[in-house]
């Protein structure tokens, strides 16, 4: 469990740099981003060898320095795992897709259990539309919801840059406090179990 003075927030989604730079520019709101020497930019080890959860780890990281009330990261160590969940839904996903979640699972606890990075204290998905009839295939709004409802939240899209700011500030004024996340290994088995389109509240959760 993550015990800086901050609340870090991964921000996943259409999240654009013209909404991190309005956000930035909020009082008490800071945007942490992984240092380039973090994620090997500044070596010579090529970026498609670099493990998929290295970038979110760094701006995590980067995010613990960070003395504003809220943090916002634009990255997430889970992004190639969402994005290998969302796969296994996909036509024609099936056994593939299931092998290449496998094998992100993998690396991504390898590294959480290796202390690499602790889970942001929440998610906040930016959405372009809102989805009333269940959360479809998205790791955040079905599998981490269901787990731990009040450490996800949802923003919807609006008509400027400046309303979409106005509601993210608004969101992160109103984050609900709730049970700190399960142990990685527990949210990943949950993920394996879980009916992308089901209803969060509908899917079986942790013990």
């Amino acid at each position: 469990m993550r015990r800086e003075s901050s609340t870090v927030v991964a921000a996943v989604g259409e999240v654009g740099e013209g909404l991190l730079d309005r956000l930035g520019r909020a009082p008490n709101v800071s945007v942490a981003r992984a240092r380039a020497t973090e994620v090997g930019e500044a070596a010579e080890e090529p970026a498609t060898v670099r493990p998929g959860w290295e970038a979110g780890a760094a701006a995590l990281r980067e995010a613990a320095r960070r003395q504003s009330t809220y943090v916002v990261v634009p990255d997430d160590p889970l992004a190639d795992v969402a994005q290998q969940w969302r796969a296994m839904w996909e036509v024609p996903g099936g056994s593939p897709g299931a092998a290449g979640f496998e094998q992100s699972a993998a690396g991504v606890l390898a590294a959480w259990r290796a202390k690499q990075f602790e889970l942001p204290d929440y998610y906040l998905v930016m959405a372009a539309t809102a989805q009333p009839g269940g959360t479809g295939p998205d790791l955040y709004l079905g599998p981490l919801r269901s787990a731990r409802p009040r450490r996800v939240a949802v923003v919807g899209s609006a008509d400027s840059l400046a309303a979409q700011a106005a509601r993210v500030l608004d969101t992160l004024s109103s984050l609900a406090y709730g049970p700190w996340w399960p142990p990685l290994d527990e949210l990943l088995g949950t993920a394996r179990h879980f009916y992308a389109g089901g209803l969060a509240e509908t899917q079986p959760t942790p013990a």
